[in-house]
């Protein structure tokens, strides 16, 4: 019996894939507690109006997120901190800094997308990378002034 997983069943299949079980297995396990339905064509035709509708979606962030990086590629961030002899800083600057600078200037993005793998501790320009979707990665100019 063909049918249509509407939630992930270990062993079995994933949600919106279609297969062919055993009928006894099915009508005793998976319609009771409603983790498939019958593959009719009806049932199909919605899958694929879901699946077309999902990767809408999906292309739709990439987009975002693409337009975003093009906008980020531009911009230079300037965190304003205080600095020692030779331009060391008096602290450092971190990922949430850099954010809430970024929020200053309208842009809104989440600090954990700042992939900054050790905070800045000297003045001057550093380039940033930050991850805004799976495949699109933007470089921010963060340029850590003295007050």
């Amino acid at each position: 019996m063909k049918v249509i997983f509407l939630q992930d069943v270990k062993g079995q299949g994933k949600k919106g894939e279609v297969k062919d079980l055993s009928e006894g297995y099915v009508r005793n396990f998976l319609f009771p507690k409603n983790l498939a339905k019958p593959a009719s064509d009806g049932n199909l035709k919605t899958l694929d109006q879901q699946n077309i509708a999902e990767k809408r979606k999906k292309d739709k962030e990439k987009e975002d997120a693409q337009a975003l990086a093009a906008r980020l590629e531009e911009m230079k961030v300037v965190v304003k901190t205080r600095a020692g002899e030779g331009g060391r800083l008096f602290g450092a600057i971190t990922s949430k800094q850099i954010a809430e600078a970024l929020e200053g200037l309208g842009v809104k993005i989440d600090k954990r997308k700042i992939e900054l793998e050790e905070p800045i501790r000297t003045l001057g320009v550093t380039q940033v990378p930050v991850k805004l979707h799976p495949e699109v990665k933007a470089k921010l100019s963060v340029h850590a002034a003295e007050e």
